[in-house]
């Protein structure tokens, strides 16, 4: 093994502006050190890292169920997709799921009012649901909103403390320019007012 110091004087470089170099040729030494297949190796498992910490990223990103703790209220947040059918306010069964769960929490210790406000993202109503009376993006936001204010009384819920209401494509949360942007508009919220 070479001495860096060594290298230094073969180079005529001065010792105190060599520290920099000298810890650069340190490093170059030392990566020559290390086997190839153990390089390909550790290179394998931080590309297994890197693509497991994408999916992550991802899975938060997409995450279509949180909740956001406001001034004053608490706010739970779900995707009308995991609620809904498309073009629907007829919640599905993994919708109930969801919804039984959050009863299950508020309705055992529930003091104040609960507000169910529906959000759509801004396409225009298709002809099924024009067929079926409803016309407009703040229609079906009411229907679903309501939707869901009736399952949590179903499971619990005080009727007399809970309101529904819906907002149609308005407040949009992401850009109506893309289906990600689309899919996080279309959204539940149950405030919990403190």
């Amino acid at each position: 093994m070479l001495d860096p110091r060594k290298v230094l004087t073969m180079l005529k470089v001065p010792l105190w502006s060599g520290l920099t170099t000298a810890l650069a040729l340190s490093s170059l030494m030392l990566s020559g050190c290390v086997s190839q297949s153990a390089y390909d190796q550790l290179r394998s498992q931080n590309q297994q890292l890197q693509s497991q910490n994408q999916q992550l990223q991802q899975q938060v990103a997409t995450q279509q169920n949180h909740i956001v703790r406001l001034q004053g209220a608490i706010a739970y947040t779900v995707n009308s997709d995991l609620l809904f059918r498309p073009g629907s306010w007829q919640m599905t069964k993994r919708g109930e799921e969801i919804i039984a769960g959050y009863a299950k929490r508020l309705a055992a210790t529930q003091q104040n009012k609960l507000l169910v406000n529906g959000y759509t993202d801004d396409a225009p109503i298709g002809p099924a649901l024009q067929r079926q009376g409803i016309t407009t993006n703040q229609e079906l936001s009411q229907k679903r909103a309501e939707a869901v204010m009736q399952y949590l009384i179903s499971q619990g819920v005080n009727p007399d403390m809970i309101a529904a209401k819906g907002y149609g494509d308005a407040n949009p949360v992401a850009s109506n320019e893309t289906v990600q942007g689309r899919a996080r508009n279309r959204r539940v919220e149950i405030t919990v007012a403190s």
